[in-house]
């Protein structure tokens, strides 16, 4: 039974870093960054601001959207190439700050393509009759290892959790569902 999305989450830190900001830092300017990337600004997590934070946030929005509750996941996919920590898993520390109680929770590290990996790997453990719900979450905190003296990477990195997706086979169609 294939995996149905039905609720979707998104989550920003509030610190704003423009194209002018970044001309303080490094020789570049808003038209060299625009031209190139189509960037104008991006989102950077100030303190108190984590991954897990932001994936959180995006988290309950999900579940929200999907009429789920925390209870309802068997499976928790975190996509990040920056966890809080090498150990626990971003998946773990994630499952605790949501107060789960049940389910497995795993990371998925694969860069800009993490999320697409996390949902084909929670889309199969569905499709399989494994779980019967699953969320996939992805966060990053890029932030925190951009060297902001190199002008070709800085401009392209920010922080967020922007999508959090969860699927479930018991969905009212009779199809899986995600969030």
């Amino acid at each position: 039974m294939p995996a149905e999305i039905v609720g979707l989450g998104t989550a920003v830190p509030t610190y704003v870093l423009t194209n002018s900001d970044l001309e303080q830092l490094v020789d570049t300017n808003d038209q060299w960054i625009t031209e190139r990337t189509g960037i104008k600004e991006r989102r950077i997590a100030g303190r108190g601001e984590s991954t897990s934070t932001l994936g959180k946030a995006a988290a309950l929005r999900a579940l929200e959207s999907a009429g789920l509750g925390v209870d309802d996941v068997d499976l928790l996919v975190v996509a990040t190439a920056t966890p809080d920590y090498t150990l626990p898993s971003a998946a773990c520390v994630l499952q605790l700050e949501l107060g789960m109680t049940r389910g497995a929770a795993m990371d998925v590290i694969a860069g800009c393509a993490g999320f697409v990996y996390g949902l084909a790997t929670a889309s199969q453990f569905v499709a399989s009759g494994a779980v019967g719900t699953a969320m996939v979450v992805g966060a990053e905190t890029l932030s925190r290892i951009c060297d902001y003296t190199d002008r070709s990477t800085c401009i392209l990195f920010g922080d967020v959790a922007t999508r959090a997706s969860a699927a479930s086979r018991s969905a009212p169609t009779g199809r899986a569902r995600a969030c």
